[in-house]
């Protein structure tokens, strides 16, 4: 039986070429398999989400990852997006998305 939360496929392809999304956010089959980094890291942007998911203190999530190589504008950029992938413009859910 299915529950009612949606759920992210927990395979995905890799990107075939780097994929800047966003000013902070890369996808790079050179690095951590193409999994979604914040630049210049190989800080894994779905752990740094699911801290924000678990309430953790930005400030604290800064100095857990990279010691301060992801600024507050980055995780920023990193909810921003997420939240772009799955609501539309008017807080709907985006068509496709659903599981």
């Amino acid at each position: 039986m299915k529950s009612g939360r949606l759920q992210l496929s927990q395979r995905s392809t890799p990107p075939q070429q780097r994929a800047d999304l966003g000013q902070y956010i890369v996808a790079d089959p050179a690095i951590c398999h193409g999994r979604v980094t914040f630049k210049g890291t190989r800080v894994f942007v779905a752990d740094v989400l699911a801290d924000v998911e678990r309430g953790l203190s930005w400030d604290f999530i800064t100095q857990r990852w990279g010691g301060g190589k992801i600024s507050k504008d980055a995780i920023a950029e990193a909810v921003h997006l997420a939240r772009r992938f799955w609501l539309d413009e008017n807080g709907r859910l985006a068509h496709g998305r659903a599981a």
